[in-house]
């Protein structure tokens, strides 16, 4: 059968423990004598994952390591976001039908409808959304609170910015947001113990 990334992730066990990274390219110049500093912000942002599995049997590490196999070194691409990355503010429990409102929007904004009118803490600083599907799911983290006004509408601060202009009307995930990543390195391996516990320990980038 023939493989399609992005693959979807194992649900066989839980990640024991996750690290994600917001990465920004930043240039720094500073003087020797003054100390003074010349500051200068690349287009660059990328999220990075590390991810701790917890000790497994065999049966439930030969998925998880059949999986990270199939990705071909940093060849392929999954989907993977924050395990706990369920909304804060209200989108918890009355998400509404968010999509984005209008076409050709770039930058570190995103102005959304489709909303409960006039939500107070639809979203909270640090919850995530999800824009695009599949290969081009892209994950972001809110910046700032979100109220929805009196038409359901809203202007999201978002971190990193968007990648492309997404389409009018397509839709925004406001619950269990991933985005496409791809692994940091072309070997992955598996710790085996007396005991027959499994470990294994991986790292990823977004794929861009």
């Amino acid at each position: 059968m023939a493989i399609t990334y992005p693959l979807t992730l194992p649900t066989t066990k839980g990640i024991k423990a996750i690290r994600l990274t917001a990465r920004n390219s930043v240039g720094v110049s500073t003087s020797p004598f003054s100390f003074s500093q010349q500051v200068y912000k690349h287009q660059g942002q990328r999220w990075q994952a590390e991810v701790q599995m917890p000790s497994m049997t065999r049966a439930e590490a030969e998925e998880w390591f059949s999986f990270l196999v199939k990705l071909n070194g940093q060849y392929g691409t999954f989907l993977i976001g924050d395990p706990h990355s369920a909304p804060r503010g209200s989108a918890a429990t009355t998400p509404g039908t968010p999509v984005v409102n209008g076409a050709d929007q770039t930058g570190g904004t995103l102005a959304i409808d489709g909303l409960p009118v006039s939500a107070t803490g639809y979203l909270k600083a640090g919850d995530y959304i999800q824009v695009g599907s599949g290969s081009t799911a892209r994950l972001h983290k809110v910046l700032n609170d979100v109220d929805s006004n009196a038409s359901g509408e809203a202007t999201l601060d978002i971190w990193p910015d968007l990648r492309s202009s997404p389409s009018d009307d397509s839709t925004v995930v406001v619950s269990d947001a991933v985005g496409v990543f791809r692994l940091a390195a072309n070997e992955i391996g598996v710790d085996i113990n007396e005991i027959e516990h499994f470990g294994i320990v991986f790292a990823a980038v977004e794929a861009l």
